[in-house]
This record gives C-alpha cells, sequence and structure tokens, in this order.
C-alpha cells in the first residue's frame, strides 16, 4: 500500500526536517495551484513588503508598463507551476525564462518572445507549458537571503515557524549538513506569534539593528495572513536583507485548505488549471477525486481506502488501474455520470469496474447513476460492478432490471478477478 500511495496518488513530502527520525512522511497534493506572481499579489494585500511588480499578458498591459513603471532595473519572469524557468528555452528558440534588463525599451521585445510561446525546463513535460503571463519587477539589490516558512505540523499539532538565516536555497540540505542554522518554532494557534517573540526569529535571521523589528514586522504581518486566508503553508524563501537596508519577500509558495474554498473564493479564484491534466480539473468541478495513472481498467469507488485497496487488489491480480476514483459518501446520480464520462474519455481505459460499499452512500442511487451513464454514453467497454451495504438489494435490482451488459461480482476479490479477465477476451 505506501508504495501505491507514493506512485501512483502523487504523494509528496512532508519537510523530513519537521521529524526526529529518518522515515519519510506523505502529503496529498494540495488541488489549489498560484502563480508566483499571485502569490506576491497575496503578500501585498496583507502589508507584506514585496518588490514593486506588474503583471503583463498582452501589448497594452506593456504599453501601459512603459509609461508608469520606472525602475532601475527589470526582473521579466515567465509565469508557470515549473522551477528551472532561468536556464529554460523557448519553443522558439529563445532562452531562458527569467531575464534582467535596464533598458525600458528592451522590455517589449523580451516580453513577446515569452508571451503565447512554451517554456520547456527540466520540471516541465518534453513540450513546455504555455506562457499566458509574464511578472515584470523591480530588481532587488540583495545583500544577505534568509529563509522563513509557516506551516502546519502533524507532530506539533498546529502551526511551526521554519526559520534560517541561509536562506536562498535547498533548506532541507541545510538542515542535513548545518542543523545549528534551522530553528523551529511552535506556534499556540490561539495565543499567536507576540512582538518579542518576532523579535526573537529575527535576531535568529541574523537580521540586527533597526532591522530587527522591521523583520519582525514582516513576521508579523505573514502568520496574519497565514491565519486570514486558511493557509497550510507559506513558505518565504528568500526573505532578503537588500543593500538599501529593508526587508524583503522575494519568492513565496503559499498552499491553502482545500476544505476551506467557501470561505476563500477570491484566492481559490486565481487557480491556475492550464498546467493541471483536465480530468482532474473537471473532476474537480463535479466533487469528485481523481487521479490519472497509467493503466486500463478504470476504477470508481466510494472513499478513499477503497479506493487504494481496489487499486491494489487489481494489481494483485495481474491488471493495472488507469485511475484513482473516489466519488465520495455523498454521491448523486450526476456525479456518476459526470465520473464514467471522466473514465471514458481515457483511451487507455479498456475495462471499468465499479466497486461500491454504500454507508452513507445509498446502493440504490450508484445503481441509477450506472444505468443512466452507460447509457447516455454508449459505453463499449466492460463494466464490472460490485455492490454492497446499504439498500444494496435494491441497487442489483435496478442493475439486472435495466438490460445492460454487466458483470456482477460476488465479492472484492471477484470484482478484480473479473475486471483483469475481461481484458483477455
Amino acid at each position: 500500500m505506501a508504495a501505491v500511495l507514493k506512485n501512483s496518488c502523487k504523494m509528496l513530502r512532508w519537510p523530513r526536517l519537521l521529524t526526529n527520525s529518518n522515515s519519510q512522511e506523505y502529503k496529498q497534493i494540495r488541488h489549489l495551484n498560484l502563480l508566483e506572481c499571485h502569490s506576491k499579489n497575496l503578500l501585498q494585500n496583507f502589508g507584506v513588503s514585496v518588490q514593486k511588480f506588474e503583471i503583463v499578458e498582452n501589448e497594452g498591459d506593456l504599453k501601459n508598463l512603459k509609461t508608469k513603471f520606472k525602475v532601475d532595473e527589470y526582473v521579466i519572469k515567465a509565469m508557470i507551476l515549473a522551477g528551472g524557468r532561468g536556464l529554460g528555452h523557448f519553443d522558439n528558440g529563445f532562452k531562458g525564462g527569467v531575464h534582467l534588463t535596464k533598458d525600458p525599451e528592451k522590455l517589449e521585445g523580451i516580453v513577446s518572445k515569452m508571451v503565447g510561446h512554451r517554456l520547456i525546463t527540466k520540471q516541465t513535460p518534453k513540450d513546455g507549458i504555455l506562457v499566458k503571463k509574464v511578472m515584470v519587477a523591480e530588481s532587488v539589490n540583495i545583500h544577505r537571503e534568509t529563509y522563513f516558512c509557516i506551516l502546519m505540523d502533524r507532530q506539533s499539532n498546529g502551526p511551526v515557524i521554519v526559520a534560517s538565516p541561509a536562506g536562498g536555497t535547498d533548506i532541507e540540505n541545510v538542515a542535513e549538513k548545518t542543523p545549528e542554522l534551522i530553528g523551529k518554532y511552535p506556534i499556540d494557534i490561539f495565543e499567536g506569534i507576540s512582538q518579542e517573540k518576532a523579535e526573537e526569529i529575527a535576531k535568529f535571521l541574523k537580521f540586527e539593528g533597526p532591522l530587527v523589528k522591521k523583520a519582525a514586522k514582516e513576521i508579523l504581518q505573514l502568520w496574519k495572513m497565514f491565519l486570514s486566508v486558511d493557509a497550510v503553508q507559506v513558505e518565504i524563501n528568500p526573505l532578503v536583507e537588500t543593500n538599501e537596508g529593508e526587508v524583503v519577500a522575494v519568492d513565496a509558495k503559499i498552499q491553502f485548505d482545500d476544505n476551506a474554498e467557501f470561505r476563500q473564493k477570491d484566492i481559490f479564484a486565481f487557480n491556475e488549471t492550464s498546467e493541471m491534466d483536465p480530468r482532474e480539473v473537471e473532476a474537480a468541478k463535479s466533487n469528485l477525486n481523481y487521479v490519472g495513472l497509467d493503466g486500463n481498467i478504470g476504477c470508481l469507488v466510494n472513499g478513499a481506502g477503497l479506493a487504494m485497496a481496489t487499486m491494489d487488489i487489481i494489481k494483485l491480480h495481474g491488471g493495472e488501474p488507469a485511475n484513482f476514483l473516489d466519488v465520495g459518501g455523498g454521491v448523486t446520480e450526476n456525479q456518476v455520470l459526470h465520473a464514467f464520462k471522466i473514465l471514458t474519455s481515457d483511451s487507455n481505459v479498456k475495462s471499468i469496474l465499479v466497486n461500491v460499499f454504500g454507508g452513507i452512500v445509498n446502493c440504490g442511487i450508484i445503481a441509477k447513476g450506472i444505468v443512466n451513464a452507460t447509457k447516455s454514453l454508449q459505453l463499449q467497454v466492460p463494466l464490472v460492478v460490485r455492490l454492497e451495504g446499504t439498500n444494496v438489494e435494491e441497487g442489483r435490482k435496478i442493475l439486472k432490471e435495466s438490460g445492460l451488459k454487466i458483470e456482477f461480482a460476488a465479492d472484492f476479490e471477484q470484482a478484480a478477478q473479473k475486471a483483469v479477465a475481461s481484458l483477455r477476451r
């Protein structure tokens, strides 16, 4: 099961510097993805000091930029959700997704070679990612870089601040090689961060003199934002000291609690879905949890645990699951239809296995949804169904009386066996 959790369901490592052992913990990828420019805008709205910046999407934005945005040196960054932009290249041959210039007349030429073209880096697909936005920002004269992060930590049962005077680099390497440069500060979520605690952290980050209070102010503003936006992580790397004696958040990675979307609609409206699997985007619209895999047996299951077990038993019998699809406990007939649409949109799917244990969900609703979906989509691939639990007899009756070509399974293992066997016919 651990291997499936790690490899098949796209789980990410929780920062190991917070653990006291060599064991690895995993967390599910958050659905909300913000571009760097949107993260900076959010920081700015909460009074955090960031460099001046503008977002360019078209020629009109660029013309306004040249007249209104005057700085000594410009940083031009292609906005995609991938690292390695500076060393990347575009499909038109233009090198680098990050550029510096002091000449405002060069902005148009650089931006035009980015917007509307695909940027290829080590972290993108082979054909790259289409750049729709470019951030033009004021270059910061960096004297020193530090690392600052607030995140929810299971071991601490709440938020923890992780800080290091060695910023601008991989924080896990810092933790491994120089652990004395990592400071961890558990925070009582009800008491918050006091001025005294903020200044203590600022001093650990090696800010001195008047910069201590400036850094403490940034820390308090970041904490305010963390609470206000229902964040689970606010990482500033680097939080810099400039040559002019200012404290500025140069880059940010922010993750949010998906369950708080109803409170944070303005933020979730910025979700960047263009780089996501379109099937995952469609699933999210219908409140379905979907992760595409490389196999050929489509799985429709209620409950994440049952979904994982279904994937495992399919592999045990020599098959390969094509996806993780959890329809949840409050599934409706319409959601079943959308689930089938998503499953059948994958040309690799050669068989579908429905494995439902009705607890909160009524097997009758699932059965009606299966019948409607099968008829409306004119399903052409084998369909194996295993139903158990609440109102199961009515559910089985609905399926049998539908006249559809459905293979029924008496139990979990038989369902997997039949799904795998259907591929050989």
